[in-house]
Formats: C-alpha cells, sequence, structure tokens
C-alpha cells in the first residue's frame, strides 16, 4: 500500500464521520467525502506544509461542507424533508434503542452547544483531530480550543446525565 492509500484509509472514516455529523445523511456525507478527496487531489501542488495533511483535508472538508450548505440542492432537499418528513422505523428494537436514545440523544445535545463548540466537538469526536489542528482549522490557539472542549464535554455530560465525580 502506498502513502497516498495509507492516508486515504485513516482519514476519510473521519471526514465521513464529521459529514454524517454536520449532515444526518449517509448519502450527502458519501458525496461530500468523495468531494473531499477530489479536491484534495486535484489541489495536492498547493499543500505547503505548514500544517499536517490531515489537517488540511479537513480545511477543504470545511469548505465543501459550507459549499454543500449554500448549494440549491440541500436547500431543496432540507425543505423536503422539513414538508414530508417521514421517520424511517429501525429493522428490530436494538436499532430502535441504539437510534433513539444513544446517536440521536448525543447529536441533539451537540446540536444545542454554541456554533464554536459544535465545531470543536464534531472536529474533535467525529474527525478524532488534536487540539493543535483543530485550532490551525479555526484561528484559535491550542488552549483555547481544550478548555472550549472541556467545557462543552463537562456541559454535555451534565445535561445527559453522565457526572462521575
Amino acid at each position: 500500500m502506498n502513502e497516498l492509500e495509507r492516508l486515504y484509509t485513516e482519514i476519510q472514516p473521519k471526514i465521513y464521520a464529521f459529514f454524517y455529523i454536520k449532515t444526518s445523511d449517509k448519502s450527502a456525507a458519501e458525496d461530500l467525502t468523495h468531494d473531499v478527496f477530489y479536491e484534495a487531489i486535484k489541489g495536492i501542488h498547493s499543500f505547503s506544509g505548514k500544517s499536517t495533511l490531515q489537517t488540511w483535508i479537513f480545511s477543504i472538508a470545511k469548505n465543501v461542507l459550507r459549499k454543500h450548505f449554500r448549494s440549491k440542492k440541500y436547500t431543496t432537499g432540507l425543505h423536503d424533508k422539513l414538508t414530508h418528513d417521514v421517520p424511517e422505523l429501525p429493522s428490530t428494537p436494538e436499532d430502535v434503542y441504539i437510534t433513539k436514545e444513544g446517536h440521536f440523544n448525543l447529536l441533539q445535545k451537540i446540536n444545542s452547544l454554541d456554533e464554536i463548540q459544535q465545531e470543536i466537538v464534531t472536529l474533535r469526536l467525529y474527525g478524532e483531530l488534536s487540539f493543535k489542528e483543530i485550532g490551525e482549522l479555526i484561528n484559535k490557539s491550542e488552549n483555547y480550543v481544550r478548555v472550549t472542549f472541556h467545557r462543552a464535554k463537562l456541559r454535555l455530560q451534565k445535561e445527559m446525565g453522565l457526572n462521575h465525580e
């Protein structure tokens, strides 16, 4: 396996998770993930090495996500979802529990955070980026990111009843 394939297999699940959390749509997450790596390969010559390759790819992901949210396809899909929202029924009781109690509850709590906290928590948990890499992406210090993440984590734990003090 060459270096590019190794990096792809390492970073792709993180990028997909980032998009899935932001869009709650598997198909959109797959398409956006594909777009990120297409853009990365197209623009590899512009990678300066000032950050890690993973940080650079996540900055592309953030731009692709912004472009997606501005697109007509997204706004049309959102309108359709809001006007014709029919929830999918999970196939087993276990799926019902996992979907309803676990994932949905956490996403709902993350979405209740302010925008910067949402970004930091999502990049940290689903993108598995270091505090330094997140700081580079959002133009904040590593310490700021650490403190903000810690406060957001405490808030999420409190809201979900997970205080272990």
